[in-house]
């Protein structure tokens, strides 16, 4: 008896796995809400099929089943497939939806190929149907006459489906955008034009066509805001004259040290002078002894010579004005 109780509990054992195993890989109960939602699926060539191609049924069914009862028909496979692929399906189900309700006309090929490329396809469908603003930081731009100008402006942008996959992002068109007020502020003949006119800079921006080659359609450009900054032209003319100040400094200095060169060449110029005049003065004796010695000079001769210097310098004295006493 205990031999036949403990052979009952083996076979308990081994059915209840065995109905584990057959329940897991034939979800009778997914079926089962498939049938009475519409939804054709068959137990083995679908549902153990994704059993064994690593599939969750639950996910592939139930996609179909919302489908199903949205009133959009989609093939199976496809999904299985855009599931293997690395698709997010249920998010391609709701967009398909949500885009259908809105008659904005998306197919399965171009959400799953949204999908696939890393967008947000539901998002993208929201946005179709309820566009968004996204604001520029602040834009520094300086018009004609060098006063700075600041603007901030909001940007109303909608999703364009055809041009999603492959399309440049927001950040694209923020940067479109700076660029446009830049160049419509620094146009400007006065800062005051645009202050009065800020709406200039939205229309002269929006007619650029700054959409083109991005994922999404701007549908109005509005500046919410615009301030005075600095002004840069005063700014810029005050550097320039102290730079031509500085220039105009270094120049004189030059100058200053090119005449004090000059002055102290000079100086040892007369110098030199003088100490050849000197050293020619130290051989006047000796030539007046050596004259002496030859005969050429004589005793008178030497003192009308004396007398000729005396006489000289007395008419220099006399010449030259009498010095300041201390």
């Amino acid at each position: 008896m205990e031999a036949l109780a403990g052979l009952s509990v083996v076979l308990i054992v081994v059915a209840l796995i065995i109905l584990f195993i057959i329940l897991y890989f034939v979800p009778i109960g997914l079926f089962v809400t498939a049938f009475f939602s519409g939804v054709k699926v068959r137990i083995f060539k679908d549902l153990v099929g994704m059993r064994l191609r690593k599939v969750p049924p639950h996910v592939i069914v139930r996609a179909m089943i919302t489908a199903t009862k949205a009133g959009i028909a989609l093939d199976i496979g496809k999904l299985e497939a855009h599931y293997l692929a690395g698709g997010n399906v249920e998010r391609v189900i709701n967009a398909l939806i949500s885009a259908d309700k809105a008659n904005l006309g998306l197919s399965f090929e171009r959400a799953t190929a949204i999908d696939l490329a890393g967008r947000d396809v539901l998002e993208a469908v929201k946005m179709s149907v309820l566009p968004k603003v996204i604001e520029t930081p602040l834009v520094a731009a300086m018009a004609k006459n060098g006063i700075q100008l600041k603007a901030i402006a909001r940007i109303t942008i909608r999703t364009n489906i055809d041009r999603l996959v492959g399309g440049a992002t927001e950040a694209t068109i923020l940067a479109r955008v700076g660029e446009g007020i830049v160049s419509t502020i620094g146009s400007s003949d006065t800062h005051k034009h645009v202050l009065e006119n800020p709406d200039s800079i939205s229309k002269v921006v929006l007619a650029k066509g700054l959409d083109a080659g991005t994922a999404f359609e701007i549908l109005s450009i509005d500046i919410a805001d615009v301030d005075v900054g600095e002004n840069i032209g005063a700014k810029l003319q005050t550097d320039q004259a102290q730079a031509d100040l500085q220039i105009a400094r270094a120049r004189a200095e030059e100058r200053r040290a090119a005449a004090v060169a000059l002055e102290q060449e000079m100086v040892a110029e007369v110098a030199k002078q003088r100490a050849r005049v000197t050293e020619a003065e130290a051989e006047i004796p000796k030539a007046i002894a050596e004259a002496f010695r030859s005969g050429h000079l004589g005793v008178m001769d030497y003192y009308n010579l004396k007398n000729i210097q005396a006489d000289t310098q007395m008419r220099d004295s006399i010449a030259k004005p009498e010095e300041k006493k201390g």
